[in-house]
């Protein structure tokens, strides 16, 4: 059950704290701003991820291979090279990728 509810796309929530993170991303408003380049982000957390590319900070390797990422989420998705998962279909043919960014080009 999902009872709170975002106001502006009806999105639902099985806690308010949840709700509330995600109405950021109905606002315009980006507080966290990275000193280094003046790109600023609507979450602190979205901007400690940004500053790694400036400080060089790669903390997620791939146990395969060894190469290194400053997003967990960069990890996750080299990894699919390895294990062969195409996990991205496309709906009107089929066809399968392995990333995301692949899916939409085609």
């Amino acid at each position: 059950e999902r009872p709170f509810q975002c106001p502006e796309c009806g999105k639902g929530f099985r806690d308010n704290s949840t709700l509330v993170q995600h109405q950021h991303i109905h606002s315009t408003e980006r507080p966290h701003e990275c000193g280094e380049c003046g790109k600023s982000f609507r979450r602190s957390s979205h901007l400690l991820s940004h500053q790694m590319i400036h400080n060089g900070e790669r903390p997620y390797e791939c146990g395969q291979c060894g190469k290194s990422f400053s997003r967990s989420s960069s990890l996750i998705q080299h990894q699919n090279i390895h294990t062969g998962e195409r996990p991205y279909k496309c709906g009107q043919c089929g066809k399968s990728f392995s990333h995301h960014s692949t899916l939409v080009r085609h």
